[in-house]
């Protein structure tokens, strides 16, 4: 059983590449397990670790389907759909208020 190759911030071989630098050349890791890691030292705590794979082993980006597009156009409806006056924020809702901007602020308005 042979262990993952560690190496230091910014020091990695060419030929590997992080998920986000994959996607960035338009690949995937497409199944192959962690060829190596990085690890950039913290003060007080552990180290930060990010995962590299080989880019001679990744695969192209799959395409978006119609269907992908249509699925994720409903997701996106439903994050700025307001579940209070139910209608279309025109931006994400954000979590933390759990409705639209002007429904947060209405209670607050008739106080």
């Amino acid at each position: 059983m042979a262990s993952t190759p560690v190496y230091r911030w910014r020091l990695a071989p060419d030929g590997y590449a992080t998920r986000r630098q994959l996607r960035a050349l338009g690949l995937r890791p497409g199944g192959q397990d962690v060829a190596a890691q990085l690890e950039r030292p913290r003060r007080r705590r552990g180290p930060l670790v990010a995962y590299l794979y080989r880019v001679d082993r990744a695969k192209p980006v799959r395409p978006m389907t119609p269907a992908k597009w249509a699925a994720l156009d409903k997701a996106m409806a439903a994050r700025r759909t307001c579940p209070n006056c139910r209608r279309d924020a025109g931006y994400c809702i954000p979590p933390s208020l759990g409705m639209c901007v002007p429904c947060a602020d209405a209670p607050e308005l008739a106080a």
